[in-house]
């Protein structure tokens, strides 16, 4: 990226982000904007509830989707479109000021994201139910809707006072962040030749999370194929589900660090019809992690070469001449991971951002979002938390506290125009 066009987040002469940030707070403009998120509080739970609502499986979210468009048109935005991929995407444009030179015309635009996926099945009933404590129960009630909710109202704010920052700002509801998703959204944005500078995604469970590092993962489906038969009459065929017993047994005994941060999960393991008969087909989804992506790279072939050996084991074990097992390995995402000095200016102002609005951030080691595509590709990038509290985060048991939740929409809000160089 051109030196002009990089992120100083202290414009006007600033020593530092954190006097950068109080200036903000000392403009009237911009504690206009702070008061009317507060006063907007309600309105912002019922966008997130009705969002809630329709149903958007990852691949799936053109019913969201098509809402969230007629939401955004509705606000005073200079664009709003879907692209290519899913995502929508509305257009604050930076303001028009005589003295901006050529540089500073070029400068590139911030995205404030959250995504349109959950991880429920479309017939998944996401009815928001409000229980007598306050607490807003329903599948996907926080992660993501209730991001997808701040996005909307900070546009609708800066829009309803007239606020334009010096770049241009990208208000996007992105598709595919969950699993099989696989970052497509925000892969896309990145490949479709906007102009990027910054990238801040509102996706976390309480207001006080920071994502500022991303780990890389990678997810495998191991497909076991054999003969099958009678479990009385063709006893010794060799059986799928004992080759991927075998495997995941393998699996389990990998030793993985605790530094640089490395974890394995085999989340899905699946196979036959019936206790009596030896299935033809299994199959098994593991997912692998690490922040450091040679480490991923080797407990990847750690994992690849656990399956093979399981599979020989089962056909040795066995010495059937015809009905050995096989396994087909197919990857089903592969995300890319990145590290980000706690020097970067974005982290530096977000970090002064969450105190300004008496938050104590609590920065994530690294963790899978939205933001691992900018950060893998050199980009600042955050993940920010989302105003009040979810628990239950990805089951049907998902919950969400809205107290004071307007603290984390005005804090979000607070560094999109640092980022954005009001």
């Amino acid at each position: 990226m051109p030196e002009q066009n990089r992120l100083s987040l202290a414009p006007g002469g600033h020593n530092s982000p954190e006097d950068y940030i109080q200036s903000l707070l000392s403009c009237a403009p911009v504690r206009a904007v702070m008061e009317y998120l507060k006063e907007k509080d309600a309105e912002t739970l019922a966008v997130q509830k009705e969002l809630c609502s329709i149903p958007s499986p990852s691949n799936h979210e053109e019913a969201r989707a098509a809402r969230y468009y007629s939401l955004l048109s509705g606000i005073g935005l200079d664009e709003v479109r879907i692209d290519e991929a899913g995502n929508v995407i509305g257009l604050l444009r930076g303001a028009d000021t005589k003295n901006r030179t050529a540089a500073r015309k070029t400068l590139p635009a911030v995205v404030l994201a959250a995504h349109m996926d959950t991880v429920f099945s479309a017939d998944t009933d996401c009815t928001p139910v409000t229980k007598e404590d306050g607490m807003v129960w329903a599948p996907g009630i926080g992660d993501d809707t209730r991001g997808m909710a701040e996005v909307y109202m900070i546009a609708k704010a800066l829009c309803a006072l007239g606020i334009r920052a010096s770049r241009d700002i990208l208000f996007v509801g992105d598709v595919g962040e969950e699993s099989v998703g696989d970052l497509r959204g925000t892969r896309h944005l990145f490949t479709s030749g906007l102009n990027i500078g910054a990238f801040l995604s509102i996706d976390g469970g309480k207001p006080e999370s920071l994502v500022t590092n991303a780990i890389a993962s990678c997810t495998y489906r191991f497909t076991f194929s054999g003969r099958g038969g009678h479990a009385l009459s063709d006893f010794g065929v060799p059986n799928v589900n004992n080759a991927m017993a075998r495997a995941a047994a393998r699996i389990a005994d990998m030793e993985v660090p605790e530094d640089p941060r490395t974890v394995f999960n085999i989340g899905v393991m699946r196979g036959g019809v019936s206790p009596n008969a030896i299935p033809s087909e299994a199959y098994m989804d593991v997912n692998l992690r690490s922040v450091d992506s040679g480490e991923l790279d080797r407990i990847c072939a750690y994992t690849e070469t656990s399956v093979r050996d399981a599979v020989d084991a089962e056909n040795a074990h066995w010495a059937y001449p015809d009905g050995k097992v096989t396994v087909e390995k197919t990857i089903l995402t592969r995300r890319p991971g990145g590290i980000q000095s706690p020097d970067l200016p974005l982290v530096r102002t977000a970090v002064a951002a969450y105190r300004a609005c008496g938050m104590e951030p609590q920065i994530s080691k690294a963790a899978s979002t939205d933001s691992n595509i900018p950060i893998s590709l050199g980009i600042p990038a955050v993940t920010l938390g989302r105003g009040g509290r979810c628990y239950g985060t990805h089951s049907v048991n998902e919950h969400f506290d809205p107290a004071d939740a307007y603290l984390g929409v005005q804090k979000n809000c607070l560094l999109l125009l640092a980022a954005a160089e009001y």
